[in-house]
Formats: structure tokens, sequence, C-alpha cells
């Protein structure tokens, strides 16, 4: 799993093969979600209410380094870390 960030128990991760939507992955505990980058819609899996307004809060800091990162994958590029939430 390619992890670009962590914080507060939460994985946040691209993969190379994956299409569609720009998005990413967030693992948590059990839970498994993919999360839309540009309307950080929820597309599949689920995350306890509280895990899902941290992702939102990160992603909606790091945008732009998100859509980066999912051109690197897409060109199969190594990608950036990401810091986490303080």
């Amino acid at each position: 799993m390619p992890r670009v960030s962590s914080f507060y128990g939460m994985t946040i991760a691209m993969y190379y093969r994956e299409h569609g939507v720009p998005h990413f992955h967030v693992r948590y505990a059990e839970h498994d979600a993919s999360i839309a980058i540009e309307t950080l819609e929820l597309l599949e899996g689920s995350l306890p209410k509280r895990a899902l307004a941290l992702a939102h809060e990160w992603a909606e800091l790091h945008r732009s380094e998100l859509m980066e990162n999912w051109q690197r994958a897409r060109n199969k590029e190594p990608l950036q870390d990401i810091d986490p939430l303080p």
C-alpha cells in the first residue's frame, strides 16, 4: 500500500493501478474508505464520523498535494509524503 501520510491511527494511501475519479484511501482500524479528492465525497467504504471529519480536514489542507500524487501515480512515479494533521 503506497502510504502518503498517517495520523491519529489513520493511514492515507494511493494505489498505482486505480482509475476513475481522483481519490485516496483511508484505513482506520477495521474501516477502509475511498474519498474523492476534489469533492471529498465518500466513494466507497465507511469510516466512523470523527475519522471521516479528520480525513476531510486533512484533505482540504493538502488537496493540491493529493492531486500531484494522483498524477505521479498515473505516471508510475514515486509518491511524495504529505504532512499529517498536527
